[in-house]
C-alpha cells in the first residue's frame, strides 16, 4: 500500500532524518515483491520488506545511515543459510537516507497521489544518483535530458499498460496509482461492518452503502460511506471490473441490487450473502425475468472460500474477503495475458 508516501513526507517535513528502504530487485524466491518499502527513523520502523533476518539486517544498516550523507546505497543480500532465511533467492535493497527536509520529488508525489494522478517514481540505481516523478505529461524533480527519452518512454508505457514495478539495468520504475480493486459493500449490519473492516486493510477503494439513516459509525480512510435512499441505483456508479458484496437487511433489496449487477455483465465478483435456498429462489425469479444463464453463473451465493464453515461475522468476513481477492487476481491475470508475450514493459518489442 502507499501509506509510506504520507508517512515519509510527515517525517522529513518535520525535520526528522529517515531512511527509505526499498526492495529494488529479486532473483529467485524472496519474502516480498519488488517495490516493497520500509521507513527507518531513530525511534521506529514503518512498513515491512518481508520480516525475518533480512529485515533485521536492513534495519540495522539503515539506522547507521541516519543523519549521514544523502547518498543512495544499493546492496545485495543472498537469502541462504548464512542469512538464516530459507527463501534461497537474492534480494537487492536500496537505502535512501533523507536528512535535509522534504525532498522535491516526494512533495510532488504526495500532491499527485492526493489528486489521484497516476505517476511513476523513477530511481537511478546505477551511476549518478537521480530520482524523479514521471506522469503522462510531465517530469518532476529532473530535466528530460537527465532522465533520457528511453526511460521516460518506458515509464509511460508502464502507466499505459498498468504494469507493476520493474527494474532495468540502471533504473527502478515504480508505478504509484490508485488501486484498481474497487469494491461495493451493500449493507452496514454486523456482517457488512466486519467485511469492510477486513477489506479496508487492503489497498482498495470501497463504497459502503446502506439505506438506513445514521447506520455508519467508524469509516476507514479508504472507505466512502453512503446513505442512499435506493442503494440499487448506486450500482451504476461503479467502474467495470468491480467487486460487489450484497448483504443488506432486506431480501427484496438484495434481489434488486444483484439484478442490476448481473445485468451489467462486467463484475469481477458478485457475492450475495445467504443460503443455497436463497440462491435458488433468486435464480428462479431472474430466469422468469429474462436474465441469461451466463449472467446467473456470475452470482456467488453462499459467499466465502471453501473450508470455512463459521457463521460469526468476522469468520464470514475473512472468507468473503479471500474470495474477493481471488476474483480480483483472476481478472488481473486475464488482463496481463492480453498483452503479447514479445512485448516487454522495459525493453519494448523483442525479436520473435
Amino acid at each position: 500500500m502507499n501509506e509510506w508516501i504520507d508517512e515519509l513526507a510527515d517525517q522529513t517535513a518535520g525535520g526528522e532524518p529517515a531512511v527509505l528502504v526499498t526492495v529494488a530487485g529479486i532473483r529467485g524466491s524472496a519474502p516480498r515483491e519488488v517495490g516493497a518499502k520500509m521507513i527507518v527513523t531513530a525511534t521506529e520502523t514503518l512498513g515491512t520488506i518481508g520480516g525475518g533476518q533480512l529485515e533485521y539486517q536492513c534495519t540495522r544498516l539503515a539506522f547507521d545511515m541516519l543523519g549521514g550523507p544523502e547518498t543512495p546505497n544499493l546492496q545485495k543480500f543472498p537469502l541462504g543459510s548464512a542469512m538464516g532465511q530459507c527463501c534461497g533467492g537474492v534480494v537487492d535493497i536500496l537505502f535512501e537516507p533523507l536528512a535535509s527536509g522534504l525532498p522535491g520529488w516526494l512533495r510532488e508525489l504526495r500532491a499527485l497521489y492526493g489528486q489521484r494522478v497516476p505517476a511513476i517514481i523513477a530511481t537511478r540505481v546505477a551511476g549518478e544518483p537521480l530520482k524523479c516523478v514521471i506522469t503522462a505529461h510531465n517530469i518532476f524533480g529532473a530535466a528530460d535530458a537527465q532522465v533520457g527519452i528511453e526511460v521516460v518512454g518506458r515509464a509511460r508505457y508502464c502507466l499505459d499498460t498498468g504494469r507493476m514495478v520493474h527494474r532495468g539495468d540502471e533504473w527502478l520504475l515504480e508505478p504509484v496509482v490508485g488501486s484498481d480493486l474497487n469494491i461495493a459493500v451493500f449493507g452496514a449490519g454486523h456482517v457488512g461492518s466486519a467485511v469492510v473492516r477486513a477489506l479496508s486493510a487492503l489497498e482498495c477503494n470501497i463504497r459502503w452503502l446502506d439505506s438506513r439513516r445514521n447506520i455508519f459509525r467508524h469509516t476507514p480512510a479508504n472507505v466512502r460511506s453512503i446513505e442512499a435512499a435506493d442503494p440499487a441505483l448506486e450500482v451504476a456508479s461503479m467502474p467495470p471490473g468491480s467487486c460487489y458484496l450484497v448483504m443488506t437487511h432486506s431480501h427484496t433489496l438484495d434481489y434488486e441490487i444483484c439484478d442490476r449487477i448481473l445485468r451489467r455483465m462486467d463484475a469481477a465478483y458478485c457475492g450475495l450473502i445467504g443460503s443455497m435456498t436463497k440462491r435458488r429462489r433468486f435464480e428462479k425469479r431472474y430466469r422468469a425475468e429474462g436474465l441469461s444463464e451466463a449472467a446467473l453463473r456470475e452470482l456467488v451465493c453462499p459467499i466465502g472460500i471453501d473450508g470455512i464453515s463459521g457463521k460469526k461475522p468476522a469468520e464470514i468476513a475473512l472468507a468473503a474477503a479471500a474470495e474477493v481477492l481471488q476474483a480480483h487476481e483472476r481478472m488481473r491475470r486475464a488482463a496481463e495475458f492480453a498483452y503479447p508475450d514479445n512485448v516487454h514493459p522495459l525493453r519494448g518489442k523483442s525479436s520473435p
